[in-house]
C-alpha cells in the first residue's frame, strides 16, 4: 500500500508533517519520493496518449473538412446541369461530413482542456518531487554531520581523561627533573662570558671610588680655605 492513495493526496500533503512523525524520516522521504515519481511517470503518460488522441482527432477533422468541401463542389456542378436531386444529395452528404467536423472539434476541446489540467498537475507534482528532494539531502545531511559528532565523542570516550591528565603532570614533571640537573650543574661554573662581565663590573666600582676619592678630598680642602 502506498504512502498516497491519489494524485491529490500528494499535492495536499504536507512533507514536514508527515516527515515529523516518521520513526526514520529518511526511509520516510525515499519513499515519498518513490512514490511522486511513479506517480508523475503515469500522469505523463496519460498526457503522451491525450497529445496522440488530439493528433489523430485533428486529421479526422481535417478529412471531414476537405470532404465537406467536395461535396459541396459536386452539389454546386450537378446544380449546374440542373440536377437538383443530385445537388441535394451532395448537399446531404456535406452535412454530415460538417457534423462529424463540429463533434470532433468539440472532442479536441475537451482534450485540450485535459491536456492543460495534466500540465498543471505536473507542474505541480513536480515541484513537490523537488522540495522532498532538497529535504532528503537536508536529511542526509544531518544524518552524516550526527554520525561524525558521534563518532568523535565516542574517540574521545574511549580514551580516560584522569589518564591523558596524569600523564602530562607527570611529563611535566620530568622536564622539571632535567631542568633541576642542568641548573644544578651550572652551580659553581664559571664561563669566560661570567668573568669578562665581572671584570666589567670592578670597572665600574673602581670608576664609581676614584670620584668618590676625588669629592671627599674637594669637601676637605674647601674647609680649610674657611677656616684661614
Amino acid at each position: 500500500m502506498g504512502i498516497f492513495s491519489r494524485f491529490t493526496d500528494i499535492i495536499n500533503a504536507n512533507i514536514n508533517a508527515i516527515l515529523d512523525k516518521a520513526e526514520d524520516p529518511e526511509k520516510m522521504v525515499r519513499l515519498i519520493i518513490q512514490e511522486m515519481e511513479e506517480t508523475l511517470v503515469e500522469v505523463r503518460t496519460q498526457s503522451a496518449k491525450l497529445i496522440a488522441d488530439k493528433k489523430e482527432l485533428a486529421r479526422r477533422s481535417d478529412r471531414f473538412s476537405h470532404e465537406a468541401g467536395e461535396w459541396q463542389r459536386k452539389a454546386e456542378i450537378a446544380l449546374s446541369k440542373d440536377r437538383e436531386d443530385l445537388a441535394r444529395a451532395a448537399l446531404k452528404e456535406r452535412n454530415e461530413a460538417l457534423a462529424a467536423v463540429g463533434s470532433i472539434d468539440a472532442d479536441l476541446e475537451q482534450i485540450e482542456h485535459n491536456l492543460q489540467k495534466l500540465s498543471d498537475d505536473i507542474g505541480q507534482l513536480q515541484q513537490k518531487l523537488t522540495d522532498a528532494k532538497m529535504r532528503q539531502k537536508a536529511l542526509v545531511i544531518r544524518g552524516k554531520t550526527a554520525q561524525s559528532r558521534m563518532g568523535v565523542k565516542r574517540q574521545i570516550n574511549s580514551v580516560s581523561i584522569e589518564d591523558a591528565v596524569g600523564r602530562f603532570e607527570r611529563y611535566e614533571r620530568r622536564i622539571d627533573d632535567l631542568e633541576g640537573e642542568v641548573e644544578a650543574y651550572d652551580l659553581g661554573q664559571r664561563n669566560l662570558a661570567d668573568e669578562i662581565a665581572d671584570l666589567e663590573n670592578d670597572e665600574q666600582v673602581d670608576a664609581q671610588l676614584t670620584q668618590l676619592k676625588q669629592k671627599m678630598q674637594a669637601e676637605v680642602a674647601a674647609k680649610q680655605v674657611d677656616g684661614e
